[in-house]
């Protein structure tokens, strides 16, 4: 037996030993604040248990071990329908930046063992009302005041900042410059004041995103996470950090023996719809670009492990496996025929395909629109030309708005 395949075994009993308290049947009718408060024991518990920051340096508060073990782990989880989604960003993308760029160290790994353990959340400020997947657009201001600096203005689309400690925030320092030159990266405590956090309640019924006003929010110098106008750097390698941490082929959806389960249920024309040949066509899509995905994901991994670069085939893994999620889902309802019209807003999105298929489209958009990333992918990985910026070299105080 491979190392790997007795650490998966391990995973597993562990995983098996704590799914009765937080597993997705334990979890079933919870309200979010109920089970949130299951999310940071259980993270708490993966946590003393050993099975969190699996790949993260021992230093800093990780277990030091490899990528490949960090994803047999997460497979294995993802079976149990455990509660860890409210950490997700905040262990993805965030907490990854500041062990990266912020200079204080003890600071950071305070920071990193809490998140850890599920005690603090952070979020990604990014997006604003006119400024979504042209990230450069952004008009929230920072303006340097004495040592420090000023924050004002908005951001939206902000998943779960009304739970949040501190968050990550790239503002318009230099509105004199281009647009993608005069931005700096900070963190941001989300309890300081003038920090209003509004949530959205979504087409689902849930209300995970939000809208967050600064109003005069003072933060240190030591706040800084860029050069000053070096935002844009920092802020794409968190996007593309992003796409690579979106390492589920599915899209985040049903897993694909769901939708063979199903089709092996409903009748076709007096036969089982897994015996017609279009469903049966649908299938081998799927399982053949799931696989083909993971490959990509795999390799792209090895490259980090070996410190090269988040590459642009992210866009590409986030691109497919979102859009498929909700072609495949599309597929499920139609099969149901009527019985696609009863729709839980409690349900889980992993295994119910009303669900899944309503909350595909914000998929689409987060961490980079489909038009983004096709862009992304047509310029840096088939290195076609650009397409025409018009804005592009003009200060960004005399682009019209």
């Amino acid at each position: 037996m491979s190392d790997l395949e007795t650490y998966r075994q391990k995973a597993r009993t562990w995983l098996e030993s704590v799914a009765g308290e937080f597993g997705r049947e334990a979890r079933r009718g919870n309200k979010v604040e109920e089970d949130l408060a299951a999310g940071r024991r259980y993270m708490a518990a993966r946590h003393d248990a050993g099975y969190a920051g699996i790949n993260w340096p021992t230093e800093m508060g990780g277990q030091g071990l490899g990528h490949l073990e960090k994803i047999t782990f997460e497979a294995e989880e993802m079976q149990f329908g455990m509660p860890s989604g409210y950490f997700g960003i905040s262990l993805g993308m965030p907490i990854p930046i500041m062990m990266r760029y912020c200079e204080d160290k003890a600071f950071v790994k305070e920071r990193v063992i809490k998140a850890l353990r599920g005690e603090e959340i952070w979020c990604q400020l990014f997006s604003e009302p006119s400024a979504g997947s042209d990230l450069a657009a952004l008009r929230l201001r920072a303006e340097q005041e004495g040592n420090g600096w000023k924050l004002n203005g908005q951001k939206l689309w902000t998943s779960w900042a009304q739970y949040c400690d501190y968050g990550v925030i790239v503002a318009r320092s230099d509105p004199t410059v281009a647009k993608h030159k005069g931005l700096t990266y900070f963190w941001v405590d989300m309890r300081a004041p003038g920090v209003t956090v509004r949530p959205v309640k979504l087409a689902g019924g849930d209300s995970h995103v939000n809208e967050v006003f600064f109003d005069d929010v003072k933060l240190d110098d030591s706040h800084r996470l860029s050069p000053i106008g070096g935002g844009f750097g920092v802020a794409m390698t968190t996007l593309m950090i992003e796409r690579y941490i979106a390492t589920d082929s599915a899209g985040f959806g049903p897993h694909l023996d769901l939708f063979v389960n199903l089709a092996k249920e409903i009748d076709v024309n007096g036969k089982p719809a897994i015996e017609d040949g279009r469903v049966r066509s649908a299938i081998a899509r799927n399982y053949a670009m799931r696989n083909a995905l993971d490959a990509i994901t795999a390799r792209a991994m090895k490259m980090m492990q070996a410190g090269m670069e988040p590459g642009p085939e992210g866009s590409l893994q986030k691109l497919v496996a979102v859009r498929s999620r909700q072609k495949l889902s599309e597929l499920a309802l139609d099969l149901m025929g009527t019985d696609a019209f009863h729709f839980d807003e409690h349900a889980y999105v992993k295994e119910n395909w009303q669900t899944s298929w309503i909350n595909a489209p914000t998929g689409r958009i987060a961490g980079g629109s489909d038009e983004t990333l096709l862009n992304n992918i047509a310029e840096r990985i088939l290195g076609l030309p650009q397409d025409h910026r018009p804005d592009k070299g003009i200060p960004f105080n005399q682009i019209p708005a």
